[in-house]
């Protein structure tokens, strides 16, 4: 029997917190996975439903986006996998009775994580402009509100269409179409908030804007570089590819503020030998200052290129284009800048440099450490140098490795989920559908909220996620979400989205990845369907729920759109809506005739093990940019300037969290238990600020525009950061990056170098 949600709102600024741990899974995890899923779940609910986690005959995890194994265990998942899939598969249920007992305001007021505990949503759900509480609504009528408001704007392009990155191939590609035969290219998604500066930097220096790695190339790696990431929270099956990489041999480098225990040590809760053990991971940790990457990466390129035969001078000649005016900017690198950037000791980085030209074939991988400051696309174009100098991409065991996140984040972009399409897609619909669409760029997510904030959008239609947590700048977010005419949530469970709303609002509750999905079927009787997810290195491959849906009024991702489209084009529209909800087979159809790699789609996907989409710079060493080579890039060095008496600050996720999603409120590899509102401070750094552990501080950011931001209330907890940096949660410190703080190129919120002043909290 699973247990109820908690009837109150916990504290979360008073947590117990002991020493850092040093090693990540093994038993803790397994007794962890297994206690939250019951009290979600129930006994026997939990086991049918964690065996079916990314099998071949089973649905994808609806957690991080790491690919399966060929050869999978039957527990081919992790803890915070687990979590995810409990949290959707839960027996809790939010009702229209739960609606009819708290208003709008009441739940504004209550946190993210009590809201996310409360259950499935089971009942579409309407608030009626002027009113303070949600009423059940059906489906048609939900569909004729959205359509109202819609054929009222000025324009197509007062709409916004939000993307999370767990919608399926099948929803995605109906969404975009939607949009687009409506007339707008405004299809904002979570990648704009996170890897959109590894898409823009690799599409300009590679030719595409994905990894060029395979799982079976980090098994045949001689040197791995993560940099910027925590794999042992964020993506903890990748400890599993890693362990394997360095029974095979490779070496491993950590590049990060923070110690992170899972690539300390990893004890492999599937089998029992490496549970109590465990294998040591990382071979030299680069506790780095945040921001300080593109520097290391630049005296790297400068020390590879005056070592004697170190350059792959044949790759050079014929692959790469720009060569000269790189070296030139390399050979600048200066050593005490670098020292400065990084808080590395030139012994540490000689280390790093015997350890890169011992490798013949070495990998970088990261996340939203490099992707999230204001230089992050030279950063990253600093990697692909780093790669291409060496030849390591096009070569088996190397190459490019953003690690995405959402489970379907990378597949969303390939299925045209971008506000600045490329001419060659827009010219494939147009063939495919018979329709004209839109050619301006539309807005991506912080121009979307400019425009909300600017009474320039007034329809805010999102496909998942918690658009307004997930945003910079909380204040100036919900002061703008405020402003539209409608919003509407397609989503399973109640977040902080729900309660920020426009005039009106809509909460559609749809079936999550574990449940069964019956539509009428090409015959009409009946036929269950599946969905296709791409992973994290272009793997696509069918997803099938199992469970029976959390309630009878729920609606599929496609159905929805399909509906949707319906009740906005109307008979204006030639696109076969009708058949497309009654058969996704007919879907995938038209996925290959219009998006290249996709062809014979169905007969393809049938393979349980999938298929992988072509890359060409990884598959022929061709790279389809603008010179037709790959881009070597030089650009100055850029690294934050931290002035005196200030820290710089880096959001992150706590173990117990998976993006805005908040599981619980433990971060046990941290040893913080009980608690989220705490910032991590080197003692040193506390100590000549004069602050003490255990103090409690309000944390306030300081930028260009001169406006005060301030998060109070949070407990200082001395930790190992790098000196002169600190970390805290989000989104709880989401409110402290203006909206237009962000990546040049990419425009994604720089949130993981913000300056910020410790000030003695009121509260203390």
């Amino acid at each position: 029997m699973a247990s109820k949600p908690p009837k109150s709102d916990p504290v979360q600024d008073a947590p117990q917190v002991t020493d850092p741990k040093h090693a990540a899974a093994g038993l803790p995890a397994i007794g962890h996975t297994l206690r939250i899923a019951q009290q979600q779940m129930g006994v026997r609910r939990t086991a049918l439903t964690l065996l079916r986690v990314n099998q071949k005959d089973g649905f994808d995890c609806p957690g991080c986006a790491w690919p399966e194994p060929e050869h999978r265990h039957a527990a081919e998942f992790c803890e915070n996998g687990a979590k995810a899939v409990a949290e959707e598969a839960t027996l809790r249920r939010v009702t229209p009775e739960f609606f009819a007992a708290h208003t709008v305001t009441d739940l504004a007021g209550r946190s993210g994580y009590w809201l996310g505990q409360q259950g499935r949503l089971t009942h579409p759900m309407y608030l009626p402009e002027g009113a303070d509480r949600y009423e059940p609504v059906s489906w048609d009528r939900a569909f004729d509100i959205v359509a109202e408001e819609i054929k009222a704007l000025g324009s197509p392009d007062e709409a916004l269409f939000y993307t999370s990155g767990r919608t399926s191939n099948e929803a995605a590609f109906l969404y975009q179409l939607f949009a687009r035969e409506l007339g707008t290219n405004n299809l904002p998604d979570c990648s704009n908030m996170c890897h959109e500066s590894s898409g823009s930097a690799l599409s300009e220096t590679i030719g595409i804007g994905k990894g060029s790695v395979l799982l079976e190339d980090l098994y045949k790696a001689d040197l791995i570089i993560v940099a910027g990431q925590n794999p042992g929270t964020n993506h903890p099956r990748m400890l599993s590819a890693l362990e394997k990489a360095k029974a095979n041999g490779a070496r491993i480098i950590s590049v990060n503020p923070l110690p992170e225990a899972g690539l300390e040590r990893f004890k492999n809760p599937q089998n029992p030998q490496g549970m109590l053990k465990g294998a040591a991971l990382t071979d030299l940790f680069l506790q780095i200052r945040i921001g300080g990457d593109q520097a290391l990466f630049r005296l790297l390129n400068k020390l590879v290129l005056d070592t004697e035969g170190a350059v792959d001078e044949s790759f050079v000649r014929e692959h790469t284009h720009g060569y000269e005016e790189f070296v030139e900017a390399a050979r600048a690198a200066d050593w005490d800048e670098t020292l400065t950037a990084t808080g590395l000791t030139r012994a540490e980085i000689e280390e790093a440099l015997a350890m890169v030209l011992a490798s013949e074939r070495t990998i970088v991988c990261w996340a939203m450490g490099l992707t999230q400051h204001k230089h992050s696309v030279p950063t990253i174009r600093e990697v692909v140098n780093f790669l291409l100098l060496r030849g390591n991409i096009g070569r088996p065991g190397a190459g490019v490795c953003p690690v995405r996140g959402h489970s379907n984040v990378q597949g969303d972009r390939t299925m045209g989920i971008f506000e600045r399409p490329a001419p060659a897609f827009l010219d494939a619909l147009e063939k495919e559908f018979g329709f004209a669409p839109p050619r301006e760029h539309g807005y991506d997510v912080v121009q979307a909220i400019r425009a909300l904030r600017d009474g320039e959008a007034k329809v805010f239609f999102a496909m998942g996620g918690n658009f307004v947590s997930a945003s910079p700048d909380t204040e100036v977010t919900e002061a703008a979400m405020r402003r539209a005419r409608l919003t509407v949530h397609v989503s399973t469970k109640l977040n902080r989205s729900h309660v920020v709303t426009g005039a009106r609002a809509l909460i559609l509750p749809t079936l999550g990845r574990t449940e069964r999905d019956i539509q009428a079927g090409a015959n009409g009787k009946g036929a269950e369907q599946f969905v296709t997810v791409e992973d994290s290195m272009g793997m696509v491959h069918a997803s099938r729920g199992r469970l029976e849906p959390a309630s009878t009024h729920l609606l599929s991702e496609p159905a929805i759109v399909c509906r949707l489209a319906r009740r906005v084009l109307g008979e204006e529209s030639h696109t076969p809506w009708e058949e497309f909800e009654k058969d996704y087979a007919t879907i995938r159809d038209r996925i290959a005739r219009v998006i290249p790699g996709f062809e014979d789609f169905n007969a393809r996907v049938a393979d349980p093990a999938g298929f992988t989409l072509p890359h060409a710079p990884r598959d022929e060493r061709r790279f389809p940019t603008a010179t037709g080579k790959a881009n070597f890039t030089a650009a100055p060095v850029e690294f934050p300037r931290l002035p005196e008496g200030r820290l710089l600050l880096q959001t992150l996720r706590s173990h117990d969290q998976y993006n805005t999603t908040i599981y619980g409120l433990d971060d046990r590899y941290r040893g913080i238990k009980n608690g989220r509102r705490v910032v991590l401070v080197n003692p040193e750094d506390a100590r000549a600020l004069r602050i003490a552990d255990e103090s409690y501080v309000d944390l306030v950011s300081e930028w260009t525009d001169g406006v005060e931001r301030r998060a109070p209330g949070f407990r200082v907890v001395f930790y190992p950061t790098a000196r002169g940096c600190a970390a805290a949660y989000y989104p709880e410190t989401n409110v402290l990056v203006p909206l237009d703080a962000t990546a040049d190129t990419s425009n994604t919120p720089a949130s993981k170098s913000v300056v910020v002043r410790l000030e003695q909290s009121a509260t203390d």
